[in-house]
């Protein structure tokens, strides 16, 4: 059985190059991904209310449908005898984990929010990103040996923005100010990845709806700086990131500037340096191609 996954709204949409080189690279590794059966939205963001458990039931439900999912064989590590479900999107995740925690803690919330949805969810599931399976189930080395494409001598900048780090009490998921794991896992690939300072620092998120200016010069900030320090490429692990740092770049009127650089989700680089067919890339609507930097590697 494979890894309970929960793909959410915008894989399913807007981001399918995520989804299917997802699927693709876990497929290549052994870590078949098998979705959760009838899922909804996670609810996008994570209520901040005084009284929030109305805004808790759709990640709820998600997390009692993971709860109902058959556990991966062979059974993930570290996980003793909670029931993984696995994401790629950082919002999902970063959603879905806090409210595992939250109902963790707060055994009265979970009481209130099973009453009303009539489901008895238990508390017993542990939401996990697709890359700590990378690097705690199969590890950067046993990565790097599967790589037949090496990546070499291309500058990728890791950009980690805000919802896949923080909050780190809730979320734990690597160092919030220094964060490695992309970067081992662009060094697994065998290319060079370039710190630049603004790789943790806000693209605007969901500004780009309601006021599109300010998260506009957010992310052209942070392509700017990437550029600066020699980046070829940007991957990030989150869809709405994606979409910031990449729509500003589009071709306009006046043509392109020359200055553009790619922005690609980690699995979309894996699925280059596995060797994956074209079309397992995903990486037809993109605002900036980022097919030409692979024509010659």
């Amino acid at each position: 059985m494979g890894i309970p996954y929960y793909p959410g709204c915008t894989l399913s949409t807007k981001a399918k190059g995520y989804d299917r080189s997802g699927r693709a690279v876990a497929a290549a590794l052994g870590l078949e991904l098998e979705e959760l059966p009838e899922w909804q939205c996670c609810g996008a963001t994570f209520p901040l209310m005084l009284d929030d458990s109305m805004a808790l039931i759709a990640p709820t439900r998600v997390l009692y449908q993971a709860q109902q999912a058959p556990p991966p064989s062979p059974p993930l590590r570290g996980r003793g005898n909670l029931h993984p479900v696995a994401t790629l999107c950082a919002i999902c995740f970063n959603v879905l984990r806090r409210s595992q925690a939250l109902l963790k803690r707060d055994p009265e919330m979970l009481e209130r929010i099973n009453w009303f949805t009539e489901q008895e969810y238990h508390g017993d599931v542990r939401v996990v990103h697709f890359l700590e399976v990378l690097r705690d189930d199969l590890g950067w080395e046993a990565l790097a040996e599967r790589v037949v494409r090496p990546l070499t001598e291309l500058r990728v900048a890791p950009y980690y923005g805000c919802l896949l780090l923080r909050p780190y009490e809730e979320i734990g998921l690597d160092d919030p100010e220094n964060p490695v794991i992309l970067h081992d896992l662009v060094r697994a690939l065998g290319a060079e990845s370039v710190d630049f300072p603004y790789n943790i620092e806000c693209c605007g998120s969901y500004l780009t709806v309601k006021e599109p200016q300010v998260s506009e010069t957010l992310s052209k900030d942070i392509v700017a700086s990437a550029r600066e320090h020699g980046a070829l490429v940007l991957v990030t692990a989150c869809p709405l990131c994606q979409f910031n740092l990449d729509y500003p770049q589009r071709e306009t009127e006046a043509g392109r500037t020359g200055n553009e650089i790619p922005i690609l989700y980690f699995t979309q680089l894996m699925a280059v340096a596995l060797g994956l067919p074209e079309e397992a890339w995903g990486m037809e609507e993109h605002y900036v191609d980022p097919r030409p930097l692979f024509d010659e590697r």
